[in-house]
Protein backbone atom coordinates (compact mmCIF):
# COMPACT_ATOMS: atom_id res chain seq x y z
CA UNK A 1 0.00 0.00 0.00
CA UNK A 2 1.49 3.27 -0.79
CA UNK A 3 0.97 6.35 1.81
CA UNK A 4 -1.53 7.99 -0.65
CA UNK A 5 -3.53 4.93 -0.64
CA UNK A 6 -6.95 5.13 2.44
CA UNK A 7 -5.82 2.95 5.05
CA UNK A 8 -8.47 0.57 6.54
CA UNK A 9 -8.99 0.46 10.36
CA UNK A 10 -10.96 -2.30 12.04
CA UNK A 11 -13.81 -1.46 14.11
CA UNK A 12 -13.66 -1.41 17.97
CA UNK A 13 -16.33 -1.73 20.36
CA UNK A 14 -19.75 -1.07 19.71
CA UNK A 15 -22.73 0.87 21.66
CA UNK A 16 -25.68 2.65 21.09
CA UNK A 17 -25.92 4.03 17.36
CA UNK A 18 -24.79 1.04 15.87
CA UNK A 19 -26.40 0.48 12.49
CA UNK A 20 -29.87 -1.46 12.60
CA UNK A 21 -28.68 -4.98 12.25
CA UNK A 22 -28.92 -6.48 8.97
CA UNK A 23 -28.47 -2.83 7.22
CA UNK A 24 -25.91 -2.88 4.86
CA UNK A 25 -22.81 0.17 6.06
CA UNK A 26 -21.99 2.26 2.99
CA UNK A 27 -18.64 2.72 2.26
CA UNK A 28 -17.03 4.97 4.56
CA UNK A 29 -13.79 6.75 3.74
CA UNK A 30 -12.36 9.82 5.50
CA UNK A 31 -9.89 12.24 4.95
CA UNK A 32 -8.35 13.71 8.00
CA UNK A 33 -5.52 15.47 9.82
CA UNK A 34 -3.04 13.37 12.34
CA UNK A 35 -3.70 16.37 14.72
CA UNK A 36 -7.25 17.18 14.41
CA UNK A 37 -9.25 16.49 17.59
CA UNK A 38 -12.57 16.14 15.53
CA UNK A 39 -10.88 13.87 13.04
CA UNK A 40 -10.38 11.59 15.92
CA UNK A 41 -13.58 12.25 17.37
CA UNK A 42 -15.08 11.04 13.85
CA UNK A 43 -12.60 7.92 13.65
CA UNK A 44 -14.21 7.00 17.18
CA UNK A 45 -17.26 7.23 17.01
CA UNK A 46 -17.04 4.94 13.88
CA UNK A 47 -14.73 2.44 16.02
CA UNK A 48 -17.10 2.17 18.60
CA UNK A 49 -19.80 1.50 16.87
CA UNK A 50 -17.60 -1.45 14.92
CA UNK A 51 -18.33 0.44 11.91
CA UNK A 52 -15.57 -0.42 9.22
CA UNK A 53 -14.70 2.72 8.07
CA UNK A 54 -11.22 3.75 5.88
CA UNK A 55 -9.43 7.11 5.97
CA UNK A 56 -5.77 9.29 5.35
CA UNK A 57 -4.01 11.30 7.46
CA UNK A 58 -3.78 14.34 4.64
CA UNK A 59 -0.82 16.03 6.62
CA UNK A 60 1.49 13.20 6.61
CA UNK A 61 1.85 13.00 2.76
CA UNK A 62 4.26 14.67 0.74
CA UNK A 63 4.89 16.57 -2.56
CA UNK A 64 2.77 15.49 -5.60
CA UNK A 65 1.18 12.99 -3.82
CA UNK A 66 -0.42 15.38 -0.68
CA UNK A 67 -1.20 17.93 -3.71
CA UNK A 68 -2.98 15.11 -5.65
CA UNK A 69 -5.57 13.72 -2.05
CA UNK A 70 -6.26 17.77 -1.44
CA UNK A 71 -7.15 17.74 -4.90
CA UNK A 72 -9.63 15.05 -4.73
CA UNK A 73 -11.01 16.52 -0.97
CA UNK A 74 -11.06 19.72 -2.62
CA UNK A 75 -13.82 18.36 -5.65
CA UNK A 76 -15.96 17.02 -2.04
CA UNK A 77 -15.06 19.85 0.07
CA UNK A 78 -13.78 23.07 -1.71
CA UNK A 79 -12.43 24.67 1.68
CA UNK A 80 -10.33 21.59 2.05
CA UNK A 81 -11.50 21.71 5.92
CA UNK A 82 -11.17 18.25 8.07
CA UNK A 83 -12.07 15.85 8.49
CA UNK A 84 -13.96 15.05 5.63
CA UNK A 85 -15.82 12.08 5.34
CA UNK A 86 -17.42 10.08 2.57
CA UNK A 87 -20.63 7.81 3.49
CA UNK A 88 -21.74 6.33 0.19
CA UNK A 89 -22.74 9.06 -1.75
CA UNK A 90 -23.01 11.92 0.87
CA UNK A 91 -20.14 14.23 2.36
CA UNK A 92 -20.31 15.50 5.53
CA UNK A 93 -17.50 18.12 6.61
CA UNK A 94 -16.78 18.18 10.03
CA UNK A 95 -17.47 16.09 12.78
CA UNK A 96 -21.35 16.28 13.43
CA UNK A 97 -22.95 13.01 15.45
CA UNK A 98 -26.06 13.13 14.81
CA UNK A 99 -25.39 13.49 10.75
CA UNK A 100 -23.40 10.58 11.57
CA UNK A 101 -25.78 8.66 12.86
CA UNK A 102 -28.31 9.54 9.89
CA UNK A 103 -26.21 8.51 7.29
CA UNK A 104 -25.25 5.22 8.85
CA UNK A 105 -29.03 5.20 9.36
CA UNK A 106 -29.31 4.56 12.88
Amino acid sequence: MTSSEIAPNPAHQGDAGTPAEGKKIPKIRMFTLSTCIHCKRAKAFFQQRQVPFEFLDVDLLQGKEKESVLEEVGRYNPELTFPTILIGGEVIVGFNEERLKRALGS
